[in-house]
């Protein structure tokens, strides 16, 4: 089986730019190729878990976002860190496109996304690891049976913890969040 750390991506990976789809806008996290190739070389499948509710609010359509999907793939690879998955919810409760109003098991903080990578990509979810930036993606992660890294970038503002939404290591920025990884085996 494989190992592998699942991260989000807006906030995590890439700078938070709310329902942002233009490829111009996006920017890595700092550290983020560098933390990315040493988790790759150590054996760790590298897998983006996010949700997209835009699709389903109606600020873009699914095939707008796969445009910036390819682009983050290309943007990886290019780099020397080819992603070995890019899984994304594009489902919310509240949604005003029909095909995409629903409560789910795959928008975070369920563990859908993480689950269906595991059973795909044949990884062992105790020997892995969610990294993001709200506690959502605790939740999703540690539901899904992994470790968990908070990235504190002040991106989380509620707070609101519980059992299933403390993390096993708060950092600062990915490349801490990878150096605990690697000690951590």
């Amino acid at each position: 089986m494989n190992k592998a750390v699942f991260f989000d991506k807006d906030g995590t990976l890439i700078k938070d730019v709310p329902y942002n789809i233009n490829p111009e806008l996006v920017q890595l996290e700092y550290g983020a190729i560098e933390a990315l190739v040493h988790l790759q070389q150590s054996g760790y499948l590298l897998i983006i878990i996010s949700n997209q509710s835009g699709i389903a609010l109606g600020f873009f359509s699914e095939h707008k976002f796969i445009k910036l999907k390819e682009y983050l793939l290309q943007l990886f690879e290019i780099n020397g860190v080819p992603l070995s998955g890019f899984y994304y919810c594009p489902h919310h409760p509240e949604g005003i496109c029909d095909d995409y109003r629903k409560a789910c098991d795959c928008r975070k903080p369920a563990s859908g996304l993480l689950l269906r990578a595991a059973w795909e990509l044949d990884i062992d979810l105790a020997s892995s690891w969610m990294v993001g930036d709200i506690l959502h993606d605790i939740e999703a992660g540690t539901l899904a049976g992994c470790k968990t890294i908070l990235i504190n970038n002040g991106n989380e503002t509620e707070w609101n913890l519980s059992t299933v939404r403390i993390p096993t290591y708060i950092a600062t920025h990915l490349l801490e969040a990878s150096d605990y990884i690697l000690k951590s085996g």
